[in-house]
C-alpha cells in the first residue's frame, strides 16, 4: 500500500536511510555498552555494573524506536548483525577489554560522535528532506545521548 503522508516518496527514502544508519549506530553502542556491563572490573564495579545496566536498558528502547520510525514512514529496518556492521559509522573493537576508566571513555566518545551525527541529520530531515517528525524524532534521541554523555563524563571527573 502506498504511503501517503504529505512526504515524496524519494525523501521518505532518504530520511529512512539516515534512520537506518542511526540504527545501526545505535545498536553497535547498545551491544558496547552490554559488554562494558558483563566485563567491568574494578573499585566501582557495583557502581558501573548497573549503570550500564541503566544504560543498554534505554538504548534498548531507543534501537526499537529508531527502527519503529523508519517503518512509519514505509521502509523496511534493518535487522541483522550483517546490516547493523556493514552501516555502523560507530566501530567495535574486539577483543579489546579496557579498564573501567576506558570503558567509560570509549562509550562518552561514542555517544558523542552520534550527538554530532545527529545534529547534522535532524537538519537534513527538516530542510532538505521536508520531514519535520523526523526531525524532531533526532531532535529528541539527541537530548537522550547529551544526557548520557554527561552521566559518563561524570565518572571520568
Amino acid at each position: 500500500m502506498k504511503v501517503n503522508i504529505g512526504i515524496s516518496d524519494k525523501n521518505r527514502q532518504a530520511a529512512a536511510k539516515i534512520l537506518n544508519i542511526l540504527l545501526s549506530d545505535e545498536y553497535v553502542l547498545y551491544t558496547k555498552t552490554r559488554k562494558c556491563h558483563w566485563n567491568v572490573t574494578g573499585p566501582q564495579f557495583n557502581d558501573l555494573h548497573k549503570f550500564f545496566e541503566s544504560q543498554y536498558e534505554a538504548l534498548n528502547d531507543i534501537v526499537d524506536d529508531v527502527a519503529e520510525r523508519a517503518r512509519s514512514l514505509g521502509v523496511f529496518s534493518f535487522g541483522t548483525l550483517n546490516e547493523f556492521l556493514k552501516h555502523a559509522r560507530l566501530k567495535e573493537k574486539p577483543g579489546q577489554n579496557p579498564s573501567a576508566q576506558g570503558m567509560i571513555q570509549d562509550l562518552l566518545s561514542d555517544h558523542e560522535a552520534i550527538v554530532r551525527a545527529l545534529r547534522v541529520d535532524l537538519e537534513a530531515c527538516a530542510n532538505q528532506y521536508q520531514d519535520m517528525g523526523t526531525s524532531d524524532f533526532l531532535t529528541g534521541l539527541m537530548e537522550q545521548h547529551e544526557k548520557m554523555a554527561w552521566m559518563l563524563r561524570a565518572f571520568l571527573k
